[in-house]
């Protein structure tokens, strides 16, 4: 608990899923935390939940005056920030050429603008403190192919390479970066067909059949959250979660083969499924 306690922490997508996990935690250990996110209602029983060590900020990623003011507004009140947790996140499930170009938008403007927005936001406050943790939500999808995924892995490949990048940058002047890269997560992400305001899409994969036949049943996200925090707390960069997932990416260098003929195996199951 000594390591955030009093520690100021802003969560993005904290509403639902890994966002919300990471708000009760950090307010258990307490911290004190920034829960935002666009869906309001949702946001605030999460922070209810929270006790009174966190309030929530309804805040639109997309819009990069208001995670800056909103970055300002709590490091003024606070009189530091010492995590941005860029979290928030969407997925796009489907076969490539039946995704409407606003699908595609759309998860460039939120998965990837969002992150930047917040990284904008956050970086030049964290340079004056000399001090901070920047924590950017990938995905192992963001670590290897994932065909039916490919908006969600195309971003979650550009978060990854721009955490890396900027954590050899950042560690100069004292701030860490951090990508934090789950495989499949009970979040519900997982189960989500579609959103209102995109184009209806004819056809989704099974997430979880598919998932699962990749090697990747879905973890625990109370298991995940602790496991995340510690590995935040030791400073590590590329962080993949749970540990069978570090040792499917061990076995895609040295077996890449192996797990080549799995994905298409993987892939061919749920395109026969749609044809029947």
């Amino acid at each position: 608990m000594s390591y955030w306690q009093g520690k100021t922490a802003i969560v993005t997508g904290a509403a639902s899923g890994i966002g919300k996990g990471l708000a009760l935690e950090l307010a258990k250990r307490q911290a004190k935390v920034v829960a935002t996110d666009i869906e309001w209602d949702a946001l605030r029983e999460v922070v209810k939940a929270c006790g009174n060590q966190a309030e929530a900020m309804k805040l639109d990623v997309c819009d990069a005056q208001a995670v800056k003011a909103c970055c300002e507004e709590v490091a003024r009140r606070h009189g530091r920030l010492d995590f941005m947790f860029n979290n928030a996140g969407i997925s796009i499930y489907g076969e490539a050429q039946e995704i409407p170009l606003e699908s595609w938008d759309r998860i460039i403007d939120i998965n990837i603008r969002g992150v930047v927005h917040g990284i904008h936001a956050a970086y030049p406050i964290m340079l004056k403190q000399r001090t901070g943790h920047i924590i950017n939500t990938a995905s192992l999808a963001g670590l290897g192919p994932l065909p039916l995924f490919i908006p969600y892995s195309m971003t979650k490949h550009a978060i990854v390479g721009l955490s890396r990048s900027l954590r050899m940058e950042a560690e100069l002047y004292g701030v860490r970066v951090s990508a934090l890269c789950p495989s499949a997560i009970e979040t519900p992400l997982l189960d989500r067909t579609g959103y209102a305001d995109l184009p209806k899409m004819g056809w989704r994969p099974n997430v979880r059949r598919y998932l699962g036949k990749l090697g990747a049943p879905v973890y625990p996200i109370d298991r995940f959250i602790l496991e995340a925090l510690t590995a935040i707390e030791e400073n590590q960069d590329i962080i993949v979660l749970p540990q069978r997932s570090r040792l499917a990416l061990k076995l895609g260098l040295f077996l890449p083969a192996l797990v080549t003929k799995l994905t298409r195996d993987a892939l061919a199951v749920e395109r026969a499924d749609r044809s029947q």
